[in-house]
């Protein structure tokens, strides 16, 4: 598979774009974390007091919201993915551009809530290796 390799403007034009799919991740994740404990709580609950038996699977309708969740949180990360950026931390909301800068390949380096692409690094030194761009 071919890398696709970013400008700095090319990669700031799309932060907009980054940043909206990262919120949707976030509350997403948020939501699928509360579905998921509610489904814990009711499957124990269950256990404690099971007394007789259901004609329909009392869980079902959560266990299906949990896996629709799952599958829109992959295609938007599809989404971002397909354009060759790559989702280092959803909860950072950190992401990576793959880039030619100063010769070498690097990586451009944005995290969520900053005003544009301020640093690169080596795939190699990962977030902690963040250099600025000069």
């Amino acid at each position: 598979m071919i890398t696709k390799h970013f400008t700095l403007d090319e990669a700031n034009s799309l932060l907009p774009f980054i940043n909206q799919e990262l919120t949707f991740l976030q509350t997403l994740k948020r939501e699928f974390q509360a579905k998921y404990l509610e489904l814990k709580r009711k499957k124990h609950a269950y256990n404690e007091i099971k007394q007789g038996s259901f004609e329909q699977d009392p869980f079902f309708l959560l266990e299906t919201e949990l896996e629709f969740m799952q599958i829109d949180a992959k295609n938007h990360m599809n989404s971002v993915e397909m354009k060759g950026i790559e989702l280092k931390d959803i909860d950072m909301g950190l992401v990576d551009f793959p880039a030619i800068y100063k010769n070498a390949e690097v990586l451009l380096c944005w995290r969520q809530g900053e005003g544009s692409i301020g640093f690169y690094h080596s795939r190699e030194d990962g977030f902690s290796g963040r250099q600025a761009i000069e």
